[in-house]
């Protein structure tokens, strides 16, 4: 009868350590991608299925739709997605000054600005710029859904660029 218990014990950790092996295999796997894709691969994969969304979507819709159509399509790619993520700003000196909401953020490396607007305009890459130097974070793309043509340009905001040192 013990050796019974003893086996059904055995066969339970077994099944929970195969259950915590796949988990911790697939984290690990996720982070590995991760880990290895640089920012212009991340970037090339975000403006490749964000023309995928404007060839099959077209233009026309509000930008919520192609917020939503982008971030679904990236994680089931298995990039980490956020949407109406809150992105903290910080003072020359690093001083927390507000918050601001981005549209996305990508792999907690990359804003993602979107437009449904008829043609992108100076204010729209000035608010970009914006995010970038007050964020610190240094690599943003501006996607604009909005117009016939597919629009996406990318922004590159490095310290020695901001005056910040």
């Amino acid at each position: 009868m013990m050796a019974a218990k003893e086996r059904k014990e055995h066969k339970n950790l077994d099944q929970l350590f195969f259950a915590f092996s796949v988990f911790f295999c697939g984290l690990l796997t996720r982070v590995s991608i991760t880990a290895m894709r640089t920012i212009n691969e991340l970037c090339d994969i975000v403006r490749e299925t964000a023309y995928a969304i404007h060839v099959y979507h077209g233009h026309g819709h509000f930008e919520k739709v192609y917020e939503n159509a982008l971030a679904h399509r990236l994680g089931k790619l298995g990039l980490h997605v956020r949407q109406q993520y809150p992105i903290t700003v910080l003072d020359e000196d690093g001083t927390v000054i507000g918050e601001y909401i981005a549209d996305m953020f990508v792999e907690q490396r990359l804003i993602v600005e979107l437009k449904a607007v008829k043609a992108l305009a100076p204010e729209h890459v000035a608010q970009l710029l914006g995010y970038l130097k007050s964020t610190r974070i240094e690599h943003g793309l501006l996607i604009n859904f909005g117009s016939f043509k597919f629009e996406i340009k990318k922004y590159i905001l490095t310290p020695s660029r901001t005056g910040t040192g």
